[in-house]
């Protein structure tokens, strides 16, 4: 039996789970996210519990067993309350302004970065420097947090960059000075 797979998730009477053969439904005040279950795993919804179940002990269906119990999980969670993660932007002249479904980044390139936001995620900036992505897909939350990190990862030099909230940066020491 899978460690992970084997407890149910429970959820509250804010949430509404439908089952059709192998699509798991799940809705939320916030949105509505969609599963589609594998073969080898079976779901059944009992009073305010999902239970999973896999038809065999193979090696593959033990690890969707857990893969999908935490995915209906994250879930509950993202339609209830949802996901966010924080970036800050660290240099000279590095801003952020949302503009419609876009976020323009000025990040000591010689031209502005436009990111189209993805349906599904809502993008917050405050004070020019700090970036919030929130949704209640908790992978496409870190998808498109992980994007726009990629745009200038912070550098070890001078720990300039696009840099997650409270995220600790490795600082080299650089060149030393002529005697």
């Amino acid at each position: 039996m899978s460690r992970i797979g084997k407890y149910p998730v429970t959820f509250d009477d804010k949430v509404q789970i439908q089952l059709s053969s192998n699509v798991i439904k799940i809705k939320g005040p916030k949105t509505s996210l969609n599963y589609t279950l594998d073969k080898r795993i079976s779901a059944k919804v009992e009073d305010k519990k999902v239970v999973l179940t896999r038809i065999d002990d193979s090696t593959e269906s033990r690890s969707l067993h857990g893969l999908y119990k935490v995915l209906i999980q994250n879930a509950v969670h993202g339609v209830t309350t949802g996901f966010s993660k924080s970036l800050e932007l660290h240099g000279v002249g590095y801003r952020a302004n949302v503009q419609g479904k876009k976020l323009e980044l000025s990040l000591g390139f010689s031209h502005p970065i436009s990111f189209d936001i993805p349906e599904g995620i809502e993008i917050k900036v405050d004070k020019q420097t700090l970036v919030v992505v929130t949704g209640a897909d908790k992978a496409l939350v870190g998808q498109v947090s992980a994007k726009i990190r990629g745009f200038r990862p912070p550098e070890p030099y001078l720990g300039k960059g696009v840099r997650y909230l409270g995220e600790k940066i490795r600082r080299k020491a650089g060149k030393s000075a002529g005697k």
